[in-house]
């Protein structure tokens, strides 16, 4: 049986699980929620670059994204603008864009990605 690993772990879950050759993450959004959608977006994919190679992967591993944002209409075309100028066009993820109510107001954007080890 593969041995489950988990990284950044409490009580509550894990900034990544690692099985079987998969890396899970958890919700990335930017700690800095004083900026604008791009500034958080930002630092979202930021913080994702830095899980996955703390997971021992990286972005050209990506299998899938799903990104949730505070308001779709408003943000649309400067999240694929800056998506589109950090993915790895040819790795490009399977991706799911939603507009939901976040846990918190100031939260515009938060992803959630699944790669390859």
């Amino acid at each position: 049986m593969s041995k489950i690993e988990r990284l950044g772990a409490n009580s509550r879950l894990s900034r990544a699980v690692i099985f079987n050759g998969m890396v899970f993450l958890s919700g990335q959004a930017a700690d800095d929620r004083s900026q604008d959608f791009r500034g958080q977006l930002a630092q979202t994919l930021e913080k994702i670059d830095r899980c996955l190679a703390e997971a021992g992967t990286d972005k050209s591993q990506l299998l899938s994204a799903q990104i949730w944002m505070k308001d779709i209409g408003k943000n649309f075309a400067e999240l694929n603008e800056v998506w589109s100028a950090w993915v790895d066009p040819a790795c490009t993820p399977t991706r799911a864009t939603a507009q939901c109510e976040m846990a918190l107001p100031e939260i515009l954007v938060e992803i959630v990605v699944t790669a390859a080890q």
